[in-house]
This record gives C-alpha cells, structure tokens and sequence, in this order.
C-alpha cells in the first residue's frame, strides 16, 4: 500500500470514528474541544486571516444563526497533519 493509499485508509477510519462520536456536524464547543481550544478562542482565529483560519473555514457550515463544521472535512485536516 502506497502513501496515498495509507493517508486514505486513515483519514476514512478518523472520519468513521468522529462521525461515530459527533455525527455528520460538530458544533464549535465539540469542534474547539476537539482542536483543543476554547470555543471563544476558536471563534477568534476563525475570525482573523490566518493558515488556521483558511484550513478550518471551508469546514464551515452556518445554519441559521449556529456554526457547524463537517466531519468529514475535520478528519481529512487531521489525518493530513495540518491542524
């Protein structure tokens, strides 16, 4: 199995595992105490124009007035070292 393949293999059992834990959206308290962070300071590095903030916002779903981020796109970052 080549990297590639590995990388995928990988990023699909994270993203079973946080989809198993969260489901297909996490809030910004579950995904700050995934990252590690605080929700308020979370929202903070969203909000300023930085490497963060440009990998995390795509993630990034506003329903109504609630901010979720997709699994799927959570475990890719992930898995791919880049959070």
């Amino acid at each position: 199995m080549n990297q590639d393949q590995q990388l995928t293999t990988a990023s699909k059992n994270t993203e079973r595992l946080l989809f198993e834990i969260y489901g297909p959206l996490l809030t910004l308290r579950q995904t700050a105490d995934l990252l590690h962070r605080t929700p308020d300071g979370l929202r903070v590095s969203l909000g300023r124009d930085t490497e963060f903030s440009k990998l995390l916002n795509p993630a990034r779903r506003k329903i109504g007035r609630r901010v979720y981020f997709r699994t799927s796109a959570l475990a890719r970052l992930i898995e791919e070292d880049v959070l």
